[in-house]
């Protein structure tokens, strides 16, 4: 994992468990969470490729695609049953994983996943197409601001100049990913995939998100074994960022049904 920037909040060393965090985001968010978690687990995560502290997402013509590359980074953790827990495109990740290798996972906490083939929709699909608009005229600021004004943390200050120009230069990122969340080139969603996924798994969504968490939520609980349903009030997207407390006591529970 040459580059990646891991991290590990200590707890009990018999409940590993993993966290992976959002486009555009780092796993230094996950701290605040596993402090309210009180040594429940033995927390660790990383900073994805071109995320945080990580090194550049500059891949070769061989390289796997950025989707694949951090379920692989993802994977590598994995030395016995842990508990797996994700946000966003992490959340994806970690169904990926919980669908290729179910005995892997001890429980399973899918905090907005954006795997958009599960429920397609239009407003998506526009967002898309402005990103794209914009990084065909080299306007990466534009395409970041976009993707902010759906994604971003609900809060209406905006960026200091300096964050807003990492974005930017990173929002590429996010484009690259359709394949993976909007085609499913993963294979998450296939036949029997979600249904041998007999682990305990929580989908937390904020209450005030984009309508299609909601329908993701719904298409993907209708095929999960076991699966419980959350929604935090008064959170959007970015509700590990936001509302930390009631994140963690929902991860708390899942826990305990494991």
């Amino acid at each position: 994992m040459s580059g990646i920037h891991l991290r590990h909040w200590p707890g009990d060393p018999d409940r590993p468990a993993l966290a992976l965090h959002c486009m555009l985001g780092s796993g230094s968010y996950w701290g605040p969470i596993a402090s309210r978690l009180e040594g429940q687990l033995d927390l660790r995560g990383f900073d994805m490729p071109g995320h945080g502290r990580s090194n550049d997402w500059r891949p070769g013509p061989e390289d796997p695609d950025l989707h694949t590359a951090v379920t692989r980074i993802a994977a590598s953790f994995i030395q016995r049953p842990l508990d797996l827990i994700g946000h966003s495109f992490g959340a994806t990740v970690a169904l990926r994983i919980a669908v290729a290798a179910p005995d892997a996972i001890r429980s399973l906490t899918l905090i907005e996943p954006v795997i958009f083939a599960a429920a397609p929709h239009a407003a998506q699909d526009a967002l898309n197409a402005r990103m794209k608009t914009a990084l065909a005229a080299g306007d990466t600021e534009a395409a970041a601001r976009a993707f902010l004004s759906v994604w971003g943390a609900d809060d209406p200050a905006p960026l200091p100049p300096a964050a807003m120009r990492q974005m930017a230069r990173r929002i590429g990122m996010v484009v690259e990913t359709a394949d993976a969340l909007h085609n499913d080139s993963g294979r998450i969603l296939r036949e029997g995939g979600l249904e041998a996924v007999d682990a305990p798994v929580l989908i937390v969504s904020g209450a005030e998100s984009p309508p299609v968490i909601h329908n993701i939520a719904d298409a993907l609980a209708a095929r999960l074994p076991d699966v419980g349903r959350a929604s935090v009030p008064g959170a959007g997207h970015m509700l590990p960022l936001t509302h930390p407390a009631e994140v963690a006591g929902l991860i708390g529970v899942n826990l305990d049904r494991a």
